[in-house]
């Protein structure tokens, strides 16, 4: 049988991402509504991140095999988008005229965009069910 995941540091990883996905989704909405035209793909990565946030803790929530899954996959999909445009924005950053939320491995939000998905990821990790051989 799973193990929850939605116990223990699991629950400060649902406050976290429950946080950050209204944080973000707030964000990008503004940003998106009010001066799109500046940078579109900024403004578009932040959405992107929002929605990432909202379903990982739809998913931590749930804490059910579906839902280790979906925070699984948000996770792996944060992290690749966190090191891509974080890259990116540093080698390039006249192609990000304003930051997203993961701009910089996410120094805007004190790198959190780049250590959640990993604490995640480990997180479910230590809780995947035992498997008998």
């Amino acid at each position: 049988m799973p193990k929850p995941v939605n116990t223990g540091l699991g629950r400060v990883l649902v406050f976290v991402y429950g946080l950050f996905a209204v944080a973000a989704t707030c964000r990008a909405s503004v940003q998106i509504i009010m001066k799109f035209g500046e940078a579109p793909v900024s403004y578009l990565l932040s959405a992107l991140a929002a929605v990432l946030y909202i379903v990982a803790t739809v998913g931590l929530v749930r804490g059910d095999a579906g839902g280790r899954r979906l925070a699984q996959a948000c996770f792996t999909v944060e992290l690749v988008g966190v090191l891509a445009v974080g890259t990116l924005s540093v080698l390039a950053p006249q192609d990000f005229p304003d930051a997203t939320v993961w701009s910089g491995f996410g120094e805007g939000y004190g790198y959190l965009p780049l250590v959640l998905p990993v604490l995640g990821l480990i997180w479910l990790r230590r809780k995947a069910p035992v498997t008998a051989s």
